[in-house]
C-alpha cells in the first residue's frame, strides 16, 4: 500500500504542466463556489438583519391568541417571569416591550384609519433606528404625550407639526377609547409600505389611550446573530409556553423566507452549472491523461502488474489532485472572503434604488461562517472522486496487446 502511494505521487510530477491544470480546475471551483456562497450567506444575514431591526425584532412574545386576532384583548402584563426567561437567555441582547392596535385618526375634516403603536422610545431608537427616519419635527421622548405619523399618513390628515389630532378607537375589553394629541414628528421610511402604516405613541400614553396601562401586545426581542434564533427561542418556549406564545422572524415573515429559498435554488442551479463546467475540465484532463498513458499501463499489465493495482495508483493520484486542489482552494479563499467581509460591495445606480425601496441597505456583504468553506471543499472533493472512476473503469475494461500499441 504505502508503496503504491509513492508511486501515486512520483507519477504526479512526472508530468507537471499536466497535473497543474488538473489541480488548478479543482482549486478554481472551490474559490469561485466558496465566494458565491459567502456572498450569499452574507446578504441573506445582512438583508435578515436589516428587516427585523425594522420592525419585527428576531423574536416576539405574545398573548397566544394574539397572532390570530390582532385584538387589544390579547394583551398580557409583563412580570418578573418573563424579565427572568429573558436575562437568562444569554443569545438575547434586547428587549423592547409594544403596545399595537388599530384607531381612526381625524384632523381637521380628514380622517383615516391606522396603526396605533405604543413604544418605549428610547428602546424602540436601539432596536429599529427609528428616529432615524424623522423627515419633520422631533422624535418622542419617554414620557411624552405626543404622536409621530408615517407620511403618507400625515399627508392624507392633511396634517403638520404642532396640529392637535383626535384618537378614536375601541380599548380593552370594550371600553371606549379616545384623545387629544399633538403631532411631534413625521417619519419617511424608505419603504412605501411603511410610509402608508401608522402611528407611534409613548407606550405610557397607549396604555392610558387603550384602558390598557401596565399591558403590552408583544415584547420584541433582539438576538446576537440570526444563526442563534432558534436556539433563543426554544429556550424561550421551555420557559413561557403555554402561558405565552414564543414566535421567530421566520413564522412571522413567511414571504422573507419564500424569497430567499427561491434564491437559494437559483444559486443551487448557477453552482450547479459551474460544478459541471469544471468537473468537465478535469474529466477532459483525466482523458487526457489516461490517453497519454494508455501504452504504458498496458506495459506494465503485461510484464506482471496486476490491473487492480493499477487502478489503486490511478484512485491514489486523482486523491492527491483532489485533496492538493481543494487544500490550496481553500487556502486562497479564506484571505479573499476575509476580504470581502471586511470591504463589502456597494450597489451603483438603479440597482441600489431597488434595494432601498425595499428598506434594504444596497451592499453586497459576506460571510465566513465555517460551513461555507467546509461544504464547498467536500463537494468538490466528491466531485474529483466522482471523476476518478473514468480510469478505474477504463483500466477495468482495457486490452493488454491493443493498449500496449496505443490503441
Amino acid at each position: 500500500m504505502f508503496k503504491d502511494l509513492q508511486i501515486a505521487w512520483r507519477n504526479l510530477w512526472r508530468n507537471r504542466k499536466r497535473t497543474a491544470i488538473t489541480i488548478s480546475a479543482v482549486v478554481l471551483a472551490v474559490v469561485l463556489s466558496t465566494f458565491m456562497s459567502s456572498m450569499q450567506e452574507g446578504t441573506y444575514a445582512r438583508m435578515i438583519d436589516n428587516i427585523v431591526k425594522f420592525y419585527s425584532g428576531y423574536i416576539q412574545i405574545h398573548h397566544p391568541d394574539y397572532w390570530a386576532s390582532r385584538s387589544i384583548n390579547d394583551t398580557y402584563e409583563p412580570d418578573s417571569l418573563l424579565s427572568r426567561a429573558i436575562g437568562g437567555t444569554p443569545e438575547i441582547t434586547l428587549a423592547v416591550p409594544r403596545l399595537e392596535s388599530f384607531a381612526l385618526i381625524s384632523s381637521g375634516e380628514n380622517t383615516k384609519g391606522a396603526a396605533l403603536i405604543g413604544i418605549d422610545p428610547p428602546m424602540e431608537d436601539s432596536l429599529t433606528g427609528l428616529s432615524k427616519w424623522i423627515d419633520q419635527g422631533s422624535y418622542l421622548r419617554r414620557g411624552d404625550n405626543g404622536l409621530m405619523l408615517a407620511i403618507n399618513v400625515a399627508k392624507n390628515l392633511d396634517a403638520h407639526i404642532g396640529d392637535t389630532l383626535i384618537l378614536l378607537s375601541q380599548g380593552f375589553h370594550g371600553s371606549s377609547a379616545s384623545a387629544l394629541v399633538p403631532l411631534r414628528g413625521i417619519l419617511k421610511f424608505p419603504s412605501p409600505q411603511l410610509n402608508n402604516y401608522g402611528a407611534y405613541i409613548d407606550l405610557k400614553s397607549a396604555g392610558e389611550f387603550f384602558d390598557a396601562t401596565g399591558r403590552i401586545t408583544s415584547m420584541a426581542l433582539l438576538v446576537k446573530d440570526y444563526h442563534r434564533v432558534s436556539g433563543a427561542a426554544s429556550d424561550l418556549r421551555a420557559k413561557m409556553e403555554p402561558r405565552l406564545s414564543v414566535k421567530t422572524w421566520d413564522e412571522m415573515q413567511p414571504d422573507l423566507i419564500k424569497m430567499i429559498e427561491g434564491d437559494r435554488a437559483g444559486a443551487i442551479i448557477m453552482k450547479g452549472i459551474l460544478y459541471m463546467v469544471v468537473g468537465f475540465g478535469i474529466l477532459g484532463t483525466i482523458i487526457m491523461m489516461m490517453a497519454e498513458r494508455k501504452k504504458e499501463m498496458g506495459i506494465m499489465v503485461a510484464i506482471g502488474m496486476q490491473k487492480y493495482r493499477l487502478q489503486r495508483m490511478l484512485s491514489f493520484e486523482s486523491l492527491f489532485i483532489g485533496f492538493l486542489g481543494v487544500l490550496i482552494g481553500f487556502a486562497l479563499s479564506l484571505p479573499l472572503v476575509s476580504l470581502m467581509v471586511s470591504h463589502p460591495v456597494r450597489l451603483p445606480g438603479e440597482m441600489a434604488k431597488i434595494y432601498e425601496s425595499f428598506g434594504i441597505e444596497p451592499v453586497l456583504y459576506f460571510s465566513m461562517i465555517p460551513k461555507i468553506f467546509i461544504n464547498q471543499a467536500i463537494t468538490i472533493f466528491i466531485l474529483t472522486l466522482l471523476i476518478a472512476l473514468y480510469p478505474l473503469l477504463s483500466i477495468r475494461k482495457m486490452i493488454v496487446i491493443s493498449a500496449m500499441h496505443g490503441k
